[in-house]
């Protein structure tokens, strides 16, 4: 990810991102100005500060000829994501629920997706976390594990060595390259392969015979590790 698309993130489209990142290293422009250094053709660059203005990354300051300055991205980025909150709220209040249980098994695809639901996953766990995965994965989620540990949930983690996490009860053992595995509550999973961007891909379920079979799995890789534990230390 670069600035423009970490930019387009917020709203804003190439032209509008690029033409931000110029207001905040050259400071207040005129239109001209801005599309002599940028290569956009001024009709686009006069629309695009428009749009900067609408959507609040720039403000306009009077005089003549009008020149456009950046509005600081803490500022900006704030106001977009407490809108956002507002509108989620909105959202929630009013939109239908569907309250059956979701039995099916459902597919999702690519790197940032299926990490979008293990940290959803995370979020709404009430008491139990199995967590399994390369120490490089478990990383990735290492704050909210932290923080769901912290809070007193149980917290449980396979993981190759070496590898600590506080209040969380770690098991050592060598992973699968990529595989990682997630149980919420015993009521929901999430298996599969990551690392291998939009190629990856993870099964996700609230289907009670796949939850079943993978906390079996795991209960039984659980008691594997700790005979052995307990063996080497005799």
């Amino acid at each position: 990810m670069d600035l423009n698309d970490a930019l387009m993130c917020f709203g804003l489209t190439r032209q509008e991102s690029t033409l931000y990142l110029t207001l905040l290293s050259d400071g207040a422009l005129t239109g001209y100005e801005a599309a002599k250094r940028t290569g956009i053709s001024r009709s686009n660059t006069y629309t695009a500060l428009a749009c900067l203005v609408d959507k609040g990354a720039a403000r306009l300051m009077e005089g003549t000829p009008v020149r456009y300055i950046p509005v600081d991205i803490e500022e900006f980025s704030s106001n977009k994501l407490r809108r956002l909150e507002q509108v989620k709220q909105f959202l929630k209040e009013q939109l239908p629920v569907r309250t059956e249980a979701m039995e099916g098994y459902i597919t999702i695809q690519g790197d940032v997706h299926i990490a979008d639901k293990i940290r959803c996953m995370l979020e709404q766990a009430v008491y139990r976390i199995y967590f399994s995965g390369e120490n490089w994965t478990v990383d990735s989620y290492r704050h909210i594990l932290e923080q769901r540990a912290a809070e007193g949930l149980k917290v449980v983690v396979i993981t190759n060595p070496p590898y600590e996490l506080p209040k969380a009860r770690i098991y050592l053992s060598q992973r699968k390259p990529g595989q990682v595995g997630v149980i919420i509550d015993s009521a929901t999973v999430l298996t599969g392969d990551v690392g291998n961007g939009e190629q990856s891909a993870c099964l996700y379920s609230g289907k009670k015979n796949l939850v079943d079979l993978f906390k079996d799995s795991l209960s039984n890789e659980i008691k594997i590790i700790e005979l052995t534990e307990r063996n080497e230390s005799k």
